[in-house]
């Protein structure tokens, strides 16, 4: 098996260099990439548009549980995402699963399992934990909607599930206030919602252990 490019996203450097260790006695790659924060995992795929595979940890510095993958999903759906992570409840694996995810590697897993699953990926499969719980037709629900949003749309999204004004938004991606005003009325259109609280509460649901049965998520989406 051969890899051009690998990315690890953690915030760990010893984990990132256990991970990348461990996948060059299996694997030759040409380059491999290190990120500790959502905001240089932006940065790094816009640099490097030829990653082949991404091991993304859920609790970086800027991440809201899901929110990197579900960005990720929408951003670059080319290159598939291995899930690492400390928290390996089933739900949690299963979300994992749901919203779009390649596999799911625990930290506490060794070190053919690692190994085993990005082999896996890369042949085109998946590769998860025995799963001991079942599909949640509410993250279907929540997943369908947030694929309806662009990756730009994601991204104010988050900028407003954490409080932030049209202004601050505008001035923190280098947009026209205006323009955030119509990604944000776009936004909640999509998402079925009828205020910015509702669409914050839609974000604070990607958290990995959220109460996805909340009564809030099962309506519709806006036109349907």
């Amino acid at each position: 098996m051969s890899l051009a490019k690998v990315l690890v996203a953690d915030d760990h450097p010893l984990f990132r260099a256990a991970v990348l260790h461990a996948l060059r006695e299996d694997v030759a790659m040409a380059q491999a990439l290190e990120v500790a924060s959502v905001s240089a995992l932006t940065a790094a795929l816009q640099q490097h548009r030829d990653v082949d595979l991404i091991l993304l940890d859920l609790t970086m510095p800027g991440a809201r549980g899901f929110s990197s993958l579900v960005w990720l999903r929408g951003e670059r759906p080319d290159i598939p995402v291995i899930i690492i992570s400390s928290n390996d409840h089933p739900r949690v694996i299963r979300r994992a699963q749901q919203f779009g995810a390649a596999g799911f590697i625990p930290k506490s897993a060794p070190v053919e399992s690692i190994r085993g699953a990005v082999a896996a990926v890369m042949d085109g499969d998946t590769c998860f934990p025995p799963l001991a719980v079942a599909r949640s037709e509410q993250d279907a629900v929540l997943a369908a909607r947030f694929a309806q949003l662009t990756p730009q749309q994601f991204r104010v999204l988050l900028s407003v599930a954490d409080g932030l004004l049209n202004k601050q938004i505008a001035y923190e991606f280098g947009l026209a206030e205006n323009t955030v005003k119509v990604h944000v009325t776009a936004i909640l259109k999509k998402l079925g919602c009828n205020s910015r609280t509702q669409a914050a509460l839609l974000v604070k649901a990607l958290e990995p252990e959220a109460d996805a049965d909340a009564a809030w998520l099962s309506g519709p989406p806006a036109g349907s």
